[in-house]
């Protein structure tokens, strides 16, 4: 592994520090101080963090231009990803009973990996 790819995973892992901790907030507001039930306020958070998340991929860790294109292909990265959250975070809290405002962070160790390669190809188209 070269040290710029070394680098650039560690600032992928940032933002999605980043991302996490936005998800988070918003869906903790809207869980504990709107009570809106969890599987939306998960919901609505993954959107806020992915627009941020998007320009933060973009201009920190790749290091490319945002464009109309690559904005509306990276929701692809997102779908995969929050695909696989909802449903872990379903299987967490209704099988599992886990607490609702510790669930999301269950899925992350499948979900990150999965992300960065596919936000990687699309918007650099290399791996």
């Amino acid at each position: 592994m070269t040290s710029e790819r070394l680098f650039e995973i560690i600032r992928f892992i940032i933002v999605g520090g980043l991302n996490t901790v936005n998800y988070y907030i918003v869906y903790l507001l809207l869980l504990h101080i709107f009570h809106i039930q969890y599987l939306i306020s998960h919901l609505v958070g993954f959107v806020v963090a992915f627009v941020i998340s998007y320009y933060l991929n973009c201009y920190y860790v790749y290091k490319v231009k945002p464009t109309l294109k690559k904005f509306l292909a990276f929701p692809l990265t997102q779908v995969v990803n929050m695909v696989i959250q909802t449903l872990l975070i379903f299987v967490f809290v209704d099988f599992l009973n886990f607490n609702e405002s510790i669930a999301p962070f269950a899925g992350l160790i499948v979900t990150i990996p999965i992300t960065y390669v596919l936000s990687k190809f699309i918007l650099t188209k290399r791996i």
